[in-house]
């Protein structure tokens, strides 16, 4: 039974000290009290969009751990809230929490699509793949007002560039027709997150996502239209999803998907307290268990940092993940191929259009 005193519709629960300020911030029980007596408003739990205007918008990866080589994200902070997301870290260098402060202010890169026009026109540029989203997802609900992926897309398409998304947002099919162009060209490449069949579960890890029925309904018409998709499985948490591996991974095979991908959850920096204090208040009866099988795959503890064994776990429950993956990928996925994306077209499209000579 999950407690009626938890802040309702977002992931985290409370605002972590951001490691950069000299300054915490603490909710005092006798400021609550002062609320409730006088009939006020503690927390309005609003989301706010806050517009910035940064000098580049394309991002070298360097992680071993990332499939990706460049990334881009169009919005900082998201919306979904899932709980486990690493990508909270980052929002204490922009002087915000990795909590409450990470699902509520969301700030809107404005000028994205004008950084990615100049990057892509750019001389020094050569063709790579582009990934939307390797930190934070651009079809989070700040898309439906902004546009700002809908435009980047339409850059890369213009541009002949190739391009990755990763989402757990059905809104990425309002974008079906400029996908369809871009994969007629072998621009295209699409990673579809989902953590779970349960939507109970769904909701309680990832508040303000898409429904699973609606996830799996996109990887059914992206696939059907020709475009290729890849499941991220991701995270794997022990006592939580972890047993849902095959069913989850039947599921997206049978809707189309090419491919799957997984990763073992891991809580560096702030995540491990704000996930702590989570469980705690949502899944109690589950939290001790859950908190240890974590440690158990990161060598005792929940903060795991080492490239090559972060993202994958060690010991025996990380080693059960592996063979069911390894067997979901036998089982579902045999003779199916994720395709390398085109990078040949790009330099003769550098000023926009087609050269012909």
């Amino acid at each position: 039974m999950i407690s009626h005193s938890i802040v309702r519709g977002r992931g985290a629960q409370k605002n972590t000290n951001n490691k950069f300020s000299t300054y915490s911030y603490e909710t005092r029980d006798d400021f609550l009290e002062f609320c409730r007596v006088e009939g006020e408003v503690s927390d309005k739990n609003k989301t706010q969009y806050i517009p910035v205007y940064p000098k580049t918008i394309v991002n070298k990866v360097t992680s071993p751990d990332v499939g990706m080589s460049y990334s881009m994200n169009m919005y900082q902070g998201c919306e979904h809230g899932c709980i486990y997301c690493y990508a909270r870290n980052a929002h204490e260098f922009w002087g915000y929490s990795a909590g409450l402060d990470f699902e509520r202010k969301i700030l809107v890169k404005h000028n994205a699509p004008k950084l990615l026009e100049e990057k892509l026109k750019s001389k020094k540029w050569q063709a790579s793949t582009i990934v939307l989203s390797g930190n934070t997802d651009c079809y989070q609900p700040a898309e439906q007002e902004f546009q700002l992926t809908r435009e980047c897309l339409e850059i890369f398409l213009k541009y002949r560039h190739p391009v990755g998304i990763i989402t757990k947002n059905a809104l990425i099919l309002r974008d079906l027709d400029i996908l369809k162009k871009l994969n007629d060209h072998g621009l295209i490449g699409v990673n579809i997150s989902i953590t779970s069949l349960s939507e109970e579960t769904r909701r309680i890890l990832e508040p303000r996502t898409t429904t699973i029925k609606k996830r799996l309904e996109a990887i059914e018409v992206l696939s059907k239209n020709g475009i290729p998709v890849n499941a991220m499985l991701a995270p794997i948490i022990p006592g939580i999803n972890s047993h849902e591996i095959l069913n989850l991974a039947k599921a997206v095979a049978d809707r189309g998907a090419l491919s799957m991908a997984f990763t073992v959850v891991r809580l560096n920096g702030a995540i491990g307290e704000i996930f702590t204090d989570w469980i705690r208040k949502t899944l109690p009866n589950k939290a001790d268990k859950v908190l240890h099988q974590i440690e158990e795959c990161h060598s005792g503890t929940l903060n795991d940092s080492r490239f090559g064994i972060r993202s994958r776990g060690e010991g025996k429950i990380a080693t059960q993940i592996h063979d069911m993956v390894r067997l979901a990928k036998r089982t579902y996925f045999n003779n199916r191929t994720f395709p390398k994306l085109n990078t040949q077209l790009h330099e003769s499209y550098k000023d926009g259009q087609l050269k012909l000579f």
